[in-house]
């Protein structure tokens, strides 16, 4: 990955990672300070209190990701170290999915005259619980990397040997 590639996603990561915790500062400030709109009411505390989990999940991926970043620029991706964060990152994901299907919930009383919303909103779930999906994959592919360098660099240890 070259120097550029890895400034700019490092740059988004960075971003987004200060973009959620501004959220999530305002959101816990007007909980906490009583200068919410809506005077505290359950739904809108459930909500954010769901909204701050669900960013708290993404910031974990964020961080496992910048973590797999710094791993590819040293070239020690291919190894057992990088599927603690790969792992991590599948639970996120899985997390955030949860995350929604509550929002879903939380919100599927007040759709009671369209409930296509309610379904609409439940497909985003399966559609992020198929990002898990991808990662797991990826994951998959990863391993057989590894296997593959391991085997490698033992045949290449052996060949050393005949030499």
């Amino acid at each position: 990955m070259g120097k550029l590639t890895v400034g700019a996603l490092r740059a988004v990561l960075a971003v987004v990672l200060a973009g959620t915790v501004f959220v999530q500062a305002g959101m816990v400030w007007a909980w906490v300070s009583g200068s919410d709109p809506e005077d505290g009411s359950l739904p809108l505390t459930s909500l954010r209190v769901i909204t701050i989990l669900g960013m708290m999940s993404a910031q974990v991926a964020l961080v496992c990701v910048w973590r797999l970043v710094t791993m590819v620029r040293r070239g020690t991706v291919f190894s057992h170290a990088a599927f603690r964060y790969v792992d991590v990152v599948i639970g996120a994901i899985v997390a955030a999915a949860l995350v929604w299907f509550a929002v879903t919930v939380l919100n599927a009383p007040g759709q009671r005259a369209d409930p296509g919303v309610t379904v609409i909103m439940g497909g985003v779930g399966v559609a992020i619980l198929g990002v898990a999906l991808i990662v797991l994959v990826l994951r998959m592919l990863l391993a057989q990397a590894v296997a593959r360098d391991v085997e490698a660099a033992q045949m290449q240890a052996e060949l050393d040997e005949v030499i």
